[in-house]
């Protein structure tokens, strides 16, 4: 670590983040004409990251629905993001934009008919750990080789969740380090 006028210069381990999947954090749902708020059968990321709603089974039954999840930030603090509208009558995978470190319930408002799915899956968005004003990244590695194309970051110096890394490569449950610095 080096510093200069008061700058520190991080190589942040984020862990080794597997590829995340549609049903990483919960299996497909099945509709059942009201809303549903799941709190057992949850998975928790592997590293403080985004997660994924994708709706399924029977793509007339679905609707344009908004999937909550709650849970916690790496720090531990209660947090909830509403994801995008799913797609009408048309199978869908929506992202979100906070790292979660936990998941403690997922609330899946009603479909169009009980033939509807919604499984709650991770993406590819990896949580920074440190709350930055503006994109200091220098650079990211996976597995110990440095990224050819720069990541894609989003910053914000109130909200650790919003603090996210998005490499060039799909993540692998190998070794990501993200290098940048803070003032």
């Amino acid at each position: 670590m080096s510093t200069r006028t008061g700058t520190r210069v991080i190589s942040a381990s984020l862990g080794s983040p597997a590829l995340g999947t549609t049903t990483a954090v919960h299996a497909a749902v099945t509709d059942t004409g009201v809303q549903q708020v799941v709190t057992t059968g949850i998975t928790n990321p592997d590293v403080p990251r985004n997660v994924t709603a994708t709706s399924g089974g029977t793509a007339g039954d679905i609707k344009a629905i908004q999937v909550i999840v709650a849970g916690t930030n790496a720090e531990g603090v209660a947090i909830t993001e509403t994801l995008p509208i799913f797609t009408v009558n048309t199978a869908t995978t929506v992202v979100g934009s906070k790292a979660f470190a936990t998941v403690t319930s997922i609330t899946i408002p009603a479909h169009d008919g009980t033939g509807a799915t919604t499984a709650v899956g991770l993406g590819a968005k990896v949580g920074l750990g440190d709350r930055l004003s503006v994109d200091t990244v220098l650079a990211a590695h996976l597995a110990g080789t440095r990224e050819g194309t720069r990541p894609t970051v989003a910053v914000s110096s109130s909200a650790i969740e919003s603090n996210t890394v998005t490499l060039n490569s799909a993540l692998a449950g190998t070794a990501v380090v993200v290098d940048y610095y803070v003032a």
